[in-house]
């Protein structure tokens, strides 16, 4: 009961330490979905609307990246920013740029799968439309794009609430450095280990409340998109 209210303590007074763990887990993995939507909803449309010689195994790989293992993205990342790496001169390992980029490797598979899936699934419904008005592919990827925005927006929320958990990638390569690059997950992971409870609660209660919040705001995008579409 003590670390309990210990850890309300921390949330309901603004703890310093907690909230500055709060911005950088925040910065670091909207920045992440951004990069990943950037890159992913193109690549899941072009997936969609094209044919063309390997799809089936282009696609087949994006289904399986989904379930990369976290720890085998921060190892592949590490052993590139690391020294030795082939990209170890842009001195990136152990910042928040590389925790980014981890977590835009594991999030970028989700989204193109979700968005090739619901990009599909509209296609068959204004293929016959569309190619009665000779749209081009770059012309069909942005009407279809727009017209599944709602269901797009859900997917980049999946993927938001994969990267706000996420914790192997992002302890290997960003080094779970106090101040600088320590998370919630990994403070989390950190602080129980240290038998440190109070901060590790408050946190965990946090980290809980953004992935409720996030599932209730793609419920209410869902539900908003059926009833226009309806």
């Amino acid at each position: 009961m003590a670390e309990n209210a210990s850890a309300l303590q921390l949330l309901l007074t603004g703890d310093p330490a907690l909230l500055a763990i709060v911005r950088l887990s925040l910065a670091v993995s909207l920045s992440a979905v951004a990069c990943a939507a950037l890159l992913g909803i193109p690549l899941g449309a072009l997936l969609a609307l094209t044919r063309f010689p390997g799809r089936g195994a282009v696609i087949v790989t994006v289904n399986a990246m989904m379930g990369l293992p976290p720890v085998m993205v921060g190892l592949a990342l590490y052993l590139a920013l690391s020294r030795s790496g082939p990209l170890g001169s842009w001195g990136l390992l152990f910042t928040p740029l590389a925790m980014v980029a981890a977590q835009t490797v594991l999030v970028l598979p989700i989204i193109a799968a979700l968005t090739r899936q619901t990009i599909e699934d509209l296609w068959l419904e204004y293929r016959d439309e569309l190619a009665a008005m000779n749209v081009g592919v770059m012309g069909r990827i942005g009407t279809l794009v727009w017209d599944a925005r709602f269901s797009l927006v859900t997917a980049v929320l999946a993927g938001f609430g994969r990267a706000a958990a996420e914790v192997g990638a992002v302890i290997i390569v960003g080094g779970n450095i106090d101040g600088f690059t320590r998370v919630m997950t990994t403070a989390i992971a950190l602080e129980t280990s240290k038998g440190s409870l109070p901060l590790a609660v408050g946190l965990g209660v946090i980290l809980l409340a953004i992935i409720i919040i996030i599932n209730t705001v793609a419920w209410t995008v869902r539900r908003a998109g059926e009833r226009m579409s309806g």
